[in-house]
C-alpha cells in the first residue's frame, strides 16, 4: 500500500508564499540584499497586485546559493553567470534526455523493421559495428 502525496500551497516550489521579510529570515540575508539581487535579476521573485515581492521555495533555494557563491568571493555578475550555466547545463541535460530516448524508439523501429518479411527487402541494408565509437554503416542496395 503507497502513500498518497498531497500537494498543497506550501509543497509547491514555483508558487510564491513568502514576503520579502520572511524570505530574509530564511535565507539569513538582509531585505535590501535580497531588493538588490531583484533589481539585479538573479533572483525574480513573483508579485503581488499590489507590486509586492513573494518568494517561493524555489526562489528561498536560488537566495541560498547566490548567498554562498558570493561568500566565497565571487562578484555578482559572476554568480550571474554561473547560475546562467547551470540553467543551460540542465536545459542540455533534459535534450540529451530527449535525444536518447528518440534514438531508442528510432532503433526499436528499425529493428522491427528489418525482421524476415516482404518489406525488409525494401530497407538499406545496415551494418552495425563493434568498435567504440558505436558508428553504423548504411549501404544501399543496387537495382
Amino acid at each position: 500500500m503507497g502513500l498518497a502525496v498531497v500537494t498543497t500551497p506550501w509543497t509547491q516550489p514555483g508558487r510564491g508564499l513568502f514576503s520579502i521579510s520572511i524570505a530574509a529570515e530564511l535565507t539569513g540575508l538582509h531585505p535590501q540584499t535580497l531588493r538588490t539581487y531583484d533589481r539585479l535579476g538573479l533572483v525574480s521573485p513573483g508579485r503581488t497586485g499590489g507590486g509586492g515581492r513573494r518568494y517561493s521555495w524555489r526562489d528561498i533555494e536560488l537566495l541560498r546559493e547566490v548567498a554562498e557563491l558570493s561568500a566565497t568571493g565571487i562578484g555578482l555578475e559572476g554568480v550571474r553567470r554561473i547560475l546562467d550555466l547551470e540553467l543551460q547545463v540542465e536545459a542540455l541535460r533534459m535534450r540529451v534526455t530527449e535525444l536518447e530516448q528518440d534514438l531508442a524508439v528510432a532503433d526499436q523501429a528499425l529493428r522491427q523493421a528489418r525482421q524476415p518479411g516482404p518489406s525488409a527487402r525494401n530497407l538499406p541494408a545496415v551494418r552495425t559495428t563493434t568498435d567504440a565509437t558505436g558508428s553504423v554503416t548504411v549501404w544501399r542496395r543496387r537495382r
